[in-house]
């Protein structure tokens, strides 16, 4: 992992006027530079936007760099890498995702950190409400409703959506312990945080057609290899308590 443009790493205090907490928003990227204008216009005030390349070969990460995001190099091909390099590379408090191709609106994310710092719950996922044709294809769809009725299984979340838009803590998710740097990643962290007992919830939020073609959902195939990633996921045995109280995911200790 890579990180440029270092002079802009350090995260703005909580605006004096709203008080509202800022934050670093990761946004993994592979080919993304018709959608990084308008992704990166639509990042809040005050905000930090940590753009992750992930191998683009299209410009993404010089754009983004000259529209003033940090850039991140992630050499290593992979969802989960891209995602966990970001935040290895925040330094806020509260730490955002969203998908760098223009389907999700960023500036959304200040609802989804006001209510976790109000302590309404440590970690919020965006459920996504379809706008325009062709916003989400139906094997998409399927897939992920499979997903969440597994999840439910797993940990008794009822949630509805594994959604790409959410929002955490910082020191939250890196207890985690996050090992996955494929397509399970997302999965990985609401499995990982409900074992934690984090409270984990979901928010309404409007979902367009992407910009450009998707790596992962744009296919059957992209698909099936992502609920394949997931379902190794959810076969991870639950996190088991350790001397003291203190629960154990994998090899990373959780509050």
């Amino acid at each position: 992992m890579r990180v440029t443009d270092s002079s802009a790493a350090l995260p703005c205090p909580p605006d004096p006027h709203t008080g509202l907490p800022t934050a670093d928003v990761v946004l993994p990227c592979l080919d993304e530079a018709a959608a990084l204008p308008w992704v990166l216009d639509r990042i809040p005030d005050g905000w930090r936007a940590i753009v992750v390349d992930n191998g683009s070969t299209d410009g993404s990460a010089e754009l983004a760099r000259s529209l003033g995001a940090t850039v991140v190099t992630e050499e290593r091909r992979g969802f989960g890498a891209a995602c966990h390099a970001g935040l290895l590379a925040a330094e806020a408090e509260f730490v955002c995702f969203c998908d760098c191709d223009g389907s999700l609106d960023p500036a959304l994310l200040t609802g989804f950190v006001r209510r976790i710092a109000d302590g309404e719950c440590e970690l919020l996922l965006g459920r996504r409400r379809p706008e325009g044709r062709g916003a989400w294809p139906p094997h998409a769809r399927a897939g992920n409703l499979a997903l969440a009725r597994m999840l439910r299984r797993r940990t008794g979340l009822r949630l509805h959506d594994l959604g790409p838009l959410r929002a955490a803590r910082r020191a939250d998710l890196l207890a985690l312990d996050l090992t996955d740097r494929r397509s399970g990643y997302p999965l990985q962290m609401v499995v990982r945080a409900s074992d934690a007992g984090l409270r984990v919830a979901e928010s309404d939020v409007p979902y367009r057609p992407r910009t450009g073609k998707s790596k992962v959902t744009g296919t059957w195939r992209g698909t099936w290899h992502a609920v394949r990633d997931m379902r190794g996921v959810l076969r991870e045995p639950p996190a088991d308590p350790a001397p003291g109280g203190v629960v154990r995911a994998g090899t990373g200790a959780l509050r």
